[in-house]
């Protein structure tokens, strides 16, 4: 493989580890470096014509490395979709270039997980438009001024994929949280789904005297609050998802007829941090059953980006793990969530009862790491690195300041030991990012349930 550079910080438990933010600097230097550097722009449109574009550039025909420039592109459009989300992509480059990524997204396609699921989102047959660069549509970026509201009595939800959080907040203050475990993948009626939100809710709703607004943040992508894919309704059948599934959110809002939001609980990841810190251009990372993903921009406002960073891959290695979803390599959810830990445990040498649930069997591993177990911490110092050379890839298509930490897997002592190898990675590799960029891990009550309280802000007062 062309561009295969070891890491200089190298994951304790994973040799075959080949970050993607290294392949990048390596073949754009040499892209440079040749004098010859020919542009590509790439560009995605979401459905309601929100266009984002990202340049870069490529090597010339005939370098030496040339066949690289197939590699570099297609990982950078796929990041790019998962980031920021559309039913189309442009490719305004070389042709050969436009016509790889073309083939790559059809019915049979290296990409036809992704052909197949962006009509789902977006209700419009998925495309890929190759054009001059200069011929690519200009940007027509948007953002949402969600959050920040605190007055009034509140109720904040989180729905994650093992556990389930809710939160009565009352003039910007939490008054109470509760923490449930619960088993929504594995649930054919959305009934369930339903009983169990409204059961927090009304939870939450008896501590105080009234409620004004209630916010939520869930798993999955929801888009004008009605849920359109989600790992939380996944054996949910096609024949009843759009109805029972898309329409719950606006369901529960009919019933309690206040104010009511629902989010990507990434984006409420990167709010909470933007609140509790008091500063912007912030990517939020929660490592929890998988990673989400979140950005405030540097107008403190959400976007309107996915930033679905658990299908983004950051893995250039050959033989990078699969993703259980989309069948694609080394994408984040298995570096960066309890997927990580369960995949690294074997190699560690520890064995996890299969018939735990996944919220156990984490909890197995860290009680481990805090009897002093040594093979628990290399599991947690690996995803500290993983980390590391994550975020100096984010910021290849993020504009960052500050990264906030959260999620179950960083619960306990091991948030420091992800954070010191993390910091390790950044000073080592990239000492001018480690300057330009903080890395931040909240207490251990934000972390569990600083969502839903962030949640409880999304809504305006009518």
């Amino acid at each position: 493989m062309l561009y295969d550079i070891k890491p200089r910080v190298a994951p304790p438990l994973d040799d075959e580890f080949r970050p993607g933010v290294l392949f990048g600097q390596a073949f754009l230097a040499d892209a440079e470096e040749s004098g010859k550097a020919v542009p590509l722009v790439i560009g995605t449109e979401q459905a309601d014509g929100t266009r984002y574009l990202f340049r870069t550039q490529v090597l010339p025909p005939g370098h030496p490395k040339a066949e690289a420039n197939l590699k570099y592109a297609e990982r950078a459009v796929r990041f790019l979709l998962w980031q920021r989300g559309g039913y189309k992509a442009y490719i305004g480059g070389p042709r050969s270039i436009g016509e790889f990524i073309q083939q790559a997204y059809t019915p049979n396609g290296l990409r036809a997980f992704d052909y197949d699921f962006w009509p789902q989102v977006y209700e419009k047959p998925f495309e890929v438009e190759i054009t001059h660069p200069d011929k690519v549509p200009p940007p027509n970026e948007g953002a949402i001024p969600l959050g920040r509201h605190l007055e009034g009595h509140r109720i904040g939800f989180d729905l994650g994929a093992s556990d389930r959080k809710v939160s009565a907040v009352v003039n910007g203050e939490a008054i109470f949280s509760e923490e449930v475990q619960w088993d929504p993948r594995n649930q054919k009626d959305p009934t369930y789904h339903y009983h169990e939100i409204m059961s927090g809710l009304h939870l939450a709703a008896a501590r105080m005297p009234r409620v004004d607004a209630i916010g939520g943040s869930a798993a999955g992508i929801v888009i004008n609050n009605r849920a359109r894919i989600a790992s939380l309704f996944r054996a949910v059948p096609k024949e009843i998802f759009d109805e029972r599934v898309g329409g719950l959110y606006p369901r529960i809002a009919g019933e309690w007829g206040v104010p009511f939001e629902v989010i990507n609980d990434g984006e409420v990841t990167a709010l909470a941090g933007s609140m509790s810190l008091g500063v912007n251009a912030i990517l939020g990372i929660a490592l929890g059953s998988s990673e989400a993903g979140g950005y405030v921009n540097r107008d403190g406002n959400v976007t309107k980006w996915l930033d679905e960073l658990a299908f983004a891959p950051i893995d250039y290695a050959p033989g990078a793990p699969a993703d259980e979803w989309s069948g694609d390599l080394g994408c984040g959810a298995q570096y960066l969530s309890q997927q990580a830990v369960f995949r690294l445990a074997p190699a560690a040498g520890i064995a996890i009862d299969q018939s735990l649930s996944a919220a156990d069997q984490l909890e197995f591993v860290h009680d481990l790491h805090s009897k002093g177990d040594a093979r628990a911490r290399l599991i947690f110092e690996t995803i500290g690195v993983y980390l590391g050379y994550a975020v100096a890839h984010y910021r290849t298509y993020y504009d960052l300041s500050h990264v906030l930490i959260l999620g179950r897997v960083t619960s306990g002592e091991a948030g420091s030991v992800i954070m010191k190898r993390c910091r390790e990675v950044l000073e080592t590799e990239f000492p001018e990012m480690a300057k330009a960029v903080s890395v931040n891990l909240p207490d251990e009550k934000s972390r569990r349930v600083g969502q839903s309280v962030a949640a409880a802000s999304l809504p305006a007062l009518s």
